[in-house]
């Protein structure tokens, strides 16, 4: 399954019964959690059921405007959310074999936010042009034919390829998503090398090679424009009032700013993972936890700000298209272990350079790499987990890694 996008340009009118699909589509999938909780709902069969009741119910006028698809596309979203919550409270969650107690992920009601949401339609409800550069949407709400602006071309595929379209609103406007169902795989010659990464914060990461990668900080030099941002908007909040034009604008200035960080640490995650991919025949990096890592709140800021774990997806996922082996390995004494000889040289986070009685010097985070890299050939790779790939509401491409027997309790 692949994901392309493209930005959808229409009139304002047009954006605005936009909103009022995507307020539709969380109202669905309010209502479907309201009906769990009050133990109406056994399966995923009774949503479908109750999405029904709902889109011909005299209360509600708006939700039969909404197609009945798309309606059992967010229903089906509560449905994960709540097999997700089962599947967490049942294993026993571990962290490299110790037991870890905390949130299970309960489903929560969403709320409506500006620059947020998406609603998903499946086989209806939408119409492509002839030539594919302009959609359609044909339910109740009838937001009319919108120009697709994007670098993809839908001509390559079948319409019956395209198994459904998600309408995603972000802080610059509106996309549309056209989740296509066709493996991605790309040939590459072999090219007989094999890299160990060890990711840090001084450099984004360092190889087996001796070779880093500085890291970009992408947070970090825009905090500045950031604060300043945030400071206007802070000023122009009045509490316990409308709030006025000039707010909004601030906000939205704000919002703008914060997604133009976000895609630039995707795009550099994207380039680097891809450049890595196509350099070796083997990749291996540490097994980083990072949720847990963020709760030192003296490197949550730097350790978010690297993207460590958007960097690891994306090399399984170019992993997986160019054929090329991505081992994670446990990250107990990667640095505290002689690359050379394989004694334990222990050292605080502050020591930057391995010393060993055997007369091995090198950076910390080389030996680390080395040592990753060792690891991993030792190691036959992942086994007992299947992975999916796909791209979430908010454009980024999310990994799912699961258990064969609960693979089919999330998607039914």
């Amino acid at each position: 399954m692949i994901v392309y996008e493209g930005k959808l340009k229409g009139k304002e009118y047009q954006y605005r019964r936009l909103d009022e699909a995507i307020r539709t589509g969380l109202f669905i999938r309010n209502a479907c959690l309201r009906y769990w909780e009050d133990g109406q709902a056994k399966t995923r069969n009774d949503f479908s059921k109750y999405c029904t009741i709902l889109g011909k119910s005299k209360e509600f006028p708006w939700a039969g405007k909404l197609n009945s698809q798309a309606r059992q596309a967010m229903s089906e979203r509560t449905w994960a959310a709540i097999s997700r919550f089962f599947d967490n409270c049942k294993k026993v969650q571990t962290c490299h074999g110790t037991s870890v107690h905390g949130k299970k992920g309960y489903p929560k009601y969403k709320k409506n936010l500006p620059n947020h949401g998406s609603v998903e339609y499946k086989t209806s409800g939408w119409k492509l042009s002839e030539n594919r550069d302009a959609i359609t949407f044909t339910d109740g709400f009838k937001a009319g034919t919108f120009k697709l602006y994007g670098t993809r071309d839908l001509n390559d595929y079948q319409l019956s390829q395209i198994k459904r379209v998600r309408v995603v609103r972000r802080a610059d406007g509106y996309y549309a998503q056209f989740c296509i169902d066709h493996d991605r795989t790309e040939d590459k010659k072999p090219t007989g090398n094999t890299v160990g990464l060890d990711v840090g914060l001084n450099h984004f990461y360092t190889d087996s090679n001796g070779q880093t990668v500085e890291n970009p900080r992408f947070l970090r030099k825009s905090e500045k424009q950031l604060k300043r941002l945030q400071k206007r908007v802070s000023k122009k909040f009045k509490k316990g009032q409308p709030q006025s034009n000039n707010y909004k604008k601030a906000k939205q200035k704000l919002a703008l700013k914060h997604l133009k960080v976000s895609r630039q640490r995707k795009d550099f995650a994207v380039k680097t993972a891809l450049c890595v991919v196509r350099s070796n025949d083997l990749v291996a990096y540490e097994d980083l936890q990072v949720r847990n890592m963020v709760k030192n709140h003296h490197l949550a800021k730097s350790i978010s700000d690297a993207a460590w774990s958007e960097f690891r997806r994306w090399l399984e996922y170019f992993g997986k298209v160019f054929g090329v082996a991505t081992v994670a390995v446990k990250p107990h004494y990667t640095s505290q272990n002689c690359s050379n000889c394989g004694c334990v040289v222990k050292k605080s986070l502050s020591t930057r350079t391995h010393k060993c009685q055997c007369g091995c010097v090198l950076d910390r985070d080389w030996n680390a790499a080395i040592n990753i890299l060792k690891e991993a050939l030792r190691t036959v790779g992942h086994t007992g987990t299947l992975q999916e790939y796909w791209i979430n509401a908010s454009g980024q491409l999310a990994l799912l890694s699961i258990d064969e027997n609960q693979y089919s309790k999330v998607i039914g």
